[in-house]
């Protein structure tokens, strides 16, 4: 068995080499899902500069706040130079410093589009270090994921299932959708112990219509459908699970989306093997609900790719000619949305395997009615 900190360093000499064969001196690393993907480390970004600067060949460089500096070198597992900072002091001196230490100034340095902020990159150029985008990197390292990480993900996913199957009894008309997401977003806390990726959406009649609708006062009503979206973190990786659910007998044309989107959820997963481009397993979704007449409202991508982000590669969608392998997660969430009347969607967490897919999400697709 391989122990953490080998992996780390493992991930690290690769991340590096392939910096070093873009032109890249060096990585810079801002808290986020790259860095604890490549140190296990989970930081929190502030309005105190904190840098992580992996170089080819030499031990990981942190900025860090004062105060901070101990909790990096107790985290890291392998030897680093701290360079710590006062706020009296600000980061512009410490920051030069590890640049000199790691001979960056003048060369260029590959950085996370998604994940640095201005005030980094500022602090970066006043340190006379070139920043290039190089996302991907460790994303294309992060697209495969190994059994630890699937296994978190099988936790999370499992944990939210009960979670879900615990909450339903409470959902009843007069209660509001604020009050019924409160009292699940507490129940999802309590049994991640983590934190959660996202506020749980839960959104009644009309409001279903909306695929990132927020909970409001409106009472569940008899007839409504129920869309719930939701997950939770657990050892740093995600899930991300959405089901809709009958309160009494919703109108027969619901009942009929309801149909196409679940037989839409089946296709997209049958798509899913290893070989098969990304947007194929998008076209084989939307093939459902665009011959059940209701193409135009089915109105984003099938999937996204999940795993230390909730949204991360690989992006289930058309145009995407990416081949799915072994290890890749990523959801199959088709939907269908009718402005003012009410939507449906439908989401599992799949993994590719050696053999097709699996679906690691287990809760019932069929209709439920409460």
């Amino acid at each position: 068995m391989q122990n953490n900190d080998t992996l780390f360093a493992e991930r690290i000499h690769r991340a590096t080499r392939e910096a070093q064969s873009q032109g890249l001196a060096a990585l810079a690393l801002v808290p986020g899902p790259n860095l604890r993907y490549l140190m296990g480390l989970a930081l929190h970004a502030s309005e105190r500069l904190m840098l992580a600067l992996l170089a080819t060949d030499r031990p990981p460089a942190f900025v860090v706040p004062a105060f901070e500096a101990e909790r990096v070198r107790l985290g890291v597992g392998m030897p680093a130079d701290v360079f710590p900072y006062t706020d009296e002091e600000g980061p512009s001196g410490a920051l030069a410093q590890a640049c000199q230490h790691l001979g960056l100034a003048g060369q260029k340095a590959g950085a996370e589009s998604l994940h640095m902020r201005l005030m980094e990159y500022l602090c970066l150029r006043e340190a006379r270090v070139d920043v290039a985008a190089a996302d991907d990197i460790v994303t294309s390292a992060r697209l495969r994921k190994d059994a630890t990480e699937v296994a978190a993900m099988r936790d999370a996913i499992a944990r939210t299932e009960q979670v879900l199957h615990d909450f339903l009894p409470q959902i009843q008309p007069g209660r509001t959708e604020r009050e019924l997401a409160s009292r699940l977003q507490a129940m999802l806390l309590e049994a991640s112990g983590e934190g959660l990726p996202f506020s749980p959406i839960l959104v009644a009649g009309p409001n279903a219509a909306l695929p990132h609708g927020t909970p409001s006062e409106r009472p569940i009503q008899k007839g409504d459908l129920v869309v719930i979206d939701c997950g939770m973190f657990r050892n740093g990786y995600v899930s991300d699970i959405t089901r809709t659910f009958a309160v009494g007998l919703a109108d027969p044309e619901l009942r009929r989306v309801y149909e196409a989107v679940l037989e839409a959820n089946r296709a997209g997963k049958e798509a899913c093997r290893p070989g098969v481009a990304a947007e194929d397993v998008d076209r084989a979704a939307r093939r459902v609900i665009r011959d059940a007449g209701y193409g135009d409202f089915f109105t984003h991508r099938t999937g996204h790719g999940v795993g230390l982000e909730l949204h991360e590669p690989p992006y289930i969608m058309e145009g995407n000619v990416l081949a799915l392998e072994p290890g890749m997660t990523f959801t199959v969430e088709p939907g269908i949305y009718l402005p003012g009347r009410g939507g449906v969607r439908i989401e599992d967490d799949v993994v590719i395997t050696a053999e097709g897919a699996e679906s690691l999400t287990t809760f019932p697709r069929e209709l439920m009615v409460l």
